[in-house]
Order: C-alpha cells, then sequence, then structure tokens
C-alpha cells in the first residue's frame, strides 16, 4: 500500500538527509515510525528556501520520499487571502500525489492536511487523519469545521484519531473517534535518556522550558515569578529551548523583570542538545494555556525530570502516577509556590524522579506505531504487500505496553459529551 501524507508541516533542502529534506520537532521521527507500516511512503509539505537550518531532523523512514510544494504565504489575514491562489498554483501537484496513492494521512490542524482530508472524503479513499491540537477548546470556526468533519465521517475506512487522553471518548456522537498519545521517542532513546534525580539541588537549581515561544505558552508568566523563585533559591536558572514570534518579546521581558542574567535563550537547537540540557536540569516548567498531547512533557519525564504544569488537556492524566506537580490555577505566586514545593523535600523530588522515568516507557514510538498499525489493519487490511516487524535494524516486533486509555480507542469508556 502507498500512503501519502498531507501537512502543513515546513521542511527545507538538506544535504544531510537520505530524501534530500528535513524539518524540525516529532514530526520526522513520527512519519519514519509511520512509513514502516507501508510498502512506500510520500510527503507532501510545503518547502522553504535555502538550506539546512539549526535544529533540524532529518526526513528519512522505509521508503520514503518526499515531494515539495510551494512556500505556504505568510500568516494571518494575508495567509487567509493568498491560499486560494497557492492552492491553485499547487494544485497539479497535489493531485498527481493523491491519484498515485492508495490512502491518505492528513494531520490537521494545517491548511494543506485539510486538502488531503477533503480529497480523500470526496473520493472515498482510506483516510488517517490526527487532530493534533487541543480536543477540548474550540475557539475558531476551522477547528469547529474539523471537529464536526471527523465526527460526521469517522468509521468504516475513515480512521480518526484525536491527541490527547481522557476519560471520556472524544466524542459522544460518535466512538470511532479514538485517542492517541503522541511522541517522538523510541524505547532505547529512552532507555539511554533515563537519568535518576538522587537529591535536591539545594540553592542553585536549573529550570528549563522546551517548546515553540509564543503566548499562552506560559513562558511570560514563568520569566516574571523568577524574582520570587530567587528569594527561595537565589542562584535560580532558567534555560528557554525553542524559537517563535513572541521571543524577542520574553527576552525583554527577563531584562524589564531585571533576570535577564539568569535566562539563557537557545532558540532552536538540535536534538541531542536537547537532550543534553534536559538531564542536565533539575525540573521541568511547562506553564502551558492548552495542549493536544505535548511530546515535550514525554522527552523530560525520559530524562528523569520531574515536571511542573498545567491542568491541561493530558497532562493531568500524564502527572497522575506523582512524576511532578499539577497547577489549578496559573500565576507568578502559583509557579513560584510550585518551583518550592517540587524541589523541597528531598524523598517526594526522587520519587517524582523515579516514576518519570517509569511513565515515559509507556510513550515510546514502538507503541505509537502499534496503535496506528491495529486500526489501519483493521479498516483497511494488509498495509504491507511484504509484512516485517519493528523498525528498520531493530529485529523482534515493537512492545506494547501502558495505559489503553491514552493510546488505545478501543478500551475508552464512552462517556461524556463534546460535539
Amino acid at each position: 500500500m502507498r500512503l501519502v501524507v498531507f501537512s502543513s508541516k515546513t521542511c527545507w533542502k538538506s544535504s544531510a538527509s537520505p530524501s534530500g529534506y528535513a524539518t524540525d520537532g516529532g514530526f520526522p521521527a513520527q512519519m519514519g515510525a509511520l512509513s514502516e507500516l507501508f510498502d512506500a511512503t510520500t510527503l507532501v509539505l510545503p518547502c522553504a528556501p535555502g538550506g539546512s537550518r539549526p535544529g533540524e531532523t532529518v526526513l528519512t523512514g522505509s521508503n520514503l520520499t518526499v515531494t515539495p510544494l510551494r512556500p505556504l504565504p505568510g500568516s494571518g489575514w494575508r495567509r487567509k487571502t493568498s491560499f486560494p491562489w497557492w492552492t491553485i498554483r499547487s494544485l497539479s501537484v497535489i493531485r498527481r500525489e493523491f491519484q498515485r496513492a492508495d490512502a491518505v494521512h492528513a494531520p490537521i490542524p494545517g491548511d494543506v492536511g485539510t486538502i488531503g482530508m477533503l480529497l480523500a472524503l470526496a473520493a472515498r479513499k482510506p483516510l488517517l487523519v490526527r487532530y493534533c491540537n487541543n480536543w477540548f477548546v474550540t475557539r475558531t470556526l476551522a477547528q469547529r469545521f474539523w471537529k464536526w468533519a471527523m465526527v460526521r465521517t469517522a468509521g468504516g475506512r475513515n480512521v480518526m484519531f484525536a491527541t490527547g487522553g481522557a476519560d471520556e471518548a472524544p466524542s459522544a456522537r460518535n466512538p470511532e473517534v479514538r485517542w492517541i498519545f503522541a511522541t517522538s521517542l523510541h524505547e532505547r532513546e529512552i532507555a539511554a535518556s533515563a537519568r535518576p534525580r538522587d537529591h535536591l539541588p539545594g540553592a542553585h537549581p536549573r529550570l528549563i522550558l522546551v517548546g515553540r515561544q509564543e503566548s499562552g505558552k506560559g513562558t511570560d508568566i514563568l520569566i516574571e515569578s523568577l524574582p520570587e523563585i530567587a528569594r527561595r533559591f537565589p542562584g535560580v536558572t532558567l534555560d528557554v529551548l525553542g524559537a517563535g514570534s513572541a521571543l524577542s518579546g520574553f527576552e525583554r521581558l527577563a531584562s524589564d523583570a531585571g533576570v535577564r542574567d539568569r535566562v539563557k535563550f537557545w532558540g532552536n537547537v538540535d536534538r541531542s542538545t536537547v537532550v543534553r540540557l534536559l538531564q542536565a536540569a533539575d525540573l521541568f516548567c511547562f506553564p502551558t494555556a492548552s495542549e493536544g498531547f505535548p511530546k515535550v512533557v514525554v522527552e523530560a519525564l525520559a530524562c528523569g525530570l520531574p515536571v511542573l504544569t498545567t491542568r491541561v488537556s493530558v497532562l493531568p492524566r500524564l502527572l497522575s502516577r506523582g512524576a511532578g506537580i499539577v497547577l489549578d490555577e496559573l500565576s507568578t505566586a502559583t509557579l513560584a509556590d510550585g518551583v518550592r514545593r517540587c524541589l523541597s523535600d528531598e524523598a517526594a523530588y526522587r520519587a517524582m524522579s523515579a516514576r518519570a522515568i517509569e511513565i515515559s516507557r509507556d510513550y515510546s514510538l514502538e507503541r505509537w506505531k502499534k496503535t496506528l498499525e491495529g486500526s489501519l489493519s483493521a479498516a483497511w487490511g494488509p498495509l504491507r504487500s511484504e509484512p516485517r516487524s519493528g523498525f528498520e535494524g531493530e529485529p523482534g516486533p515493537p512492545r506494547a505496553t501502558g495505559p489503553d486509555s491514552v493510546g488505545n480507542g478501543s478500551a475508552i469508556r464512552q462517556t461524556g459529551t463534546l460535539l
């Protein structure tokens, strides 16, 4: 079976990549894992001009190729007004790859993923959709449409997943919409990343935050809380990893708050640097306002790092076994108090670290791939002409472990209402 993936994830040319292209984040790892299920996989992605960039990850997999599209137009109103013209100019490439494929994967939100989803529904071609934002928050007309379309069409050869997890199913109207977690870590990477914390950092804790630097991610509140944290921990420092439109504003905020010397802004860095800094840190702070299933929290847990976060989406579920502290409300005062609570009791701190490593093992790429394989095979039949198990270079079948309530929608209690 030939799979085509239509995604708005921007790629760029890379001489280091077997496919000729690279991007950032967890997308490459997930596409590499997904490609192992099919005879051939084609990624249809907008391609930005220029070559290699800091923090890039190559796009590669089992018989995986990349078909570049024109760069997407700007953002905001410019994006809305220019996208129809972009679609017309890109339609011949999109149509060609759609016709060549036997099945379609459309990660959404995203303009390109939406095109792929609509084409597959219109042609009644096997379709996999993953909704990668917070399913329980609907702010825009587009979000309402995506969720309506998923609930309306899920079932048969339309396999629909919401990224996240809860006791109730994503939709009471259609139980065929199921939960799935997100990850970018192989089992071997989880094992290699583990560094149990055996003692408290004392007066010099090293805090870390990783993610897109945008409003709503809580970086500003964490920076503003540092003066109060410093009264309890005089040597506290903060590493901020990731780029985004709000980064320069956060840098100015750190200066205005008088903590610029305590905060290091790294921008985009490669995967090995992320792991190294997570392993060197004492507490992962993630005071976000909205998430789907944040892969970076799993990465922090894998490094044995206790997590301080907010009661958003799947985060309370991830920490329910005691791998950190979930704040009921977010302010500079509650954030500073959360840091104090995490770093004041050595026995509790050791226990949080040990549980973090234990929890991370439930969220490997092997298990993510196995979850998809089960649902897709049941809906579509054989995915490969010559089925094989494991990832390339890894013998044996992938191990399925952990709580089915997050990774396997078939075991979720079908209650609750959303749409």
